[in-house]
């Protein structure tokens, strides 16, 4: 999900990366650049932002390393006790969405360490087509949004307008802050990105009437007009247990986060893994490529790599 650095500063388990890098050239049976490590295995989330972070590493890990890589596709949860067990090294876009799971395997197990920000800042809301925008005024106010339920309900919404979101599988605060807003909404579920995107599309082209949870840094964005209501700002202890859930999204430096065993043993895959970052713009070229031009995520990476060169360089660790 992410768009879209703002962000507080790196928990104290950074440091610990920091110093378990300075010893983590160790050779073992497998490839001396992955240290004790014959394969690392990278988690890959299920929108194109993350496959992309993915691809591009796991492309410089192979070609310029000679590391032995394998992705994951796997839910945010999956990603999180996987990493937590060992059996995947890197998580290299984390929205935050899970702060229990990190609690759990960066302060209490300590098997996970933080390994830096990615680079671009999430933020996730709810968005309706430009034209939609400029035909309805007030429909970017969440306090009118119950003036439009007419306008956004279909026939499974039963009268209540429509918030048309992605994979239910999805972490999002969008049911409570319905209540805690008193907005005649239903969350649905499209299905995930993809299902989502067409309905942008459609909705853009048809200049049909549309609320849908989106987010960024996203590529669509260049393609399609898209405006954003104003929820209410994020405080302290939104959408936590106990606290208030009247607020929308905050702003979200995208993170990553690295099995601790790796971490100090990875060598030199892991140096580069906590070194990685890029621009939201580097990231949407590529996830561009893959969901927009039907490219495979190895050839948008090959392809953009080649094409970026100098910048691939200024990521590889010292021999």
């Amino acid at each position: 999900m992410e768009t879209r650095q703002r962000g507080p500063r790196l928990p104290a388990a950074g440091t610990a990366l920091a110093l378990a890098l300075l010893t983590g050239c160790t050779s073992g049976s497998g490839s001396a650049s992955a240290g004790e490590y014959e394969e690392v295995v990278i988690a890959v989330p299920a929108w194109a932002g993350g496959q992309a972070n993915a691809a591009v590493a796991a492309h410089v890990l192979r070609e310029e390393l000679g590391v032995h890589v394998r992705l994951r596709s796997l839910t945010q949860n999956q990603a999180w006790d996987l990493l937590g067990d060992g059996s995947v090294q890197a998580i290299l876009e984390d929205w935050g969405a899970l702060p229990e799971k990190r609690r759990l395997y960066t302060a209490q197990r300590m098997s996970v360490v933080a390994a830096g920000e990615l680079g671009p800042t999430g933020s996730v809301g709810w968005y309706v087509p430009g034209e939609v925008a400029d035909t309805h005024p007030g429909v970017l106010e969440w306090e009118k949004l119950n003036d439009f339920t007419g306008l956004f309900s279909t026939d499974e919404t039963d009268g209540r307008g429509r918030l048309l979101t992605g994979d239910p599988a999805d972490a999002s605060h969008d049911a409570a802050l319905i209540d805690s807003l008193e907005l005649d909404y239903t969350p649905v579920a499209s299905g995930g990105e993809e299902q989502l995107i067409e309905a942008l599309r459609g909705a853009a082209r048809g200049g049909s009437p549309l609320l849908a949870h989106w987010w960024q840094p996203h590529w669509l964005h260049e393609e399609l007009e898209l405006a954003e209501v104003e929820l209410p700002p994020h405080t302290a202890g939104c959408h936590r247990e106990g606290g208030s859930d009247a607020c929308g999204y905050p702003e979200i430096p995208l993170r990553k986060f690295l099995n601790a065993g790796f971490a100090e043993n990875g060598g030199r895959a892991a140096e580069f893994l906590a070194d990685f970052s890029w621009s939201a713009e580097e990231q949407n070229e590529v996830a561009r490529m893959i969901a927009a031009e039907g490219m495979t995520p190895e050839g948008a990476a090959a392809r953009w790599a080649e094409e970026n060169a100098d910048r691939v360089a200024q990521w590889l660790p010292a021999d």
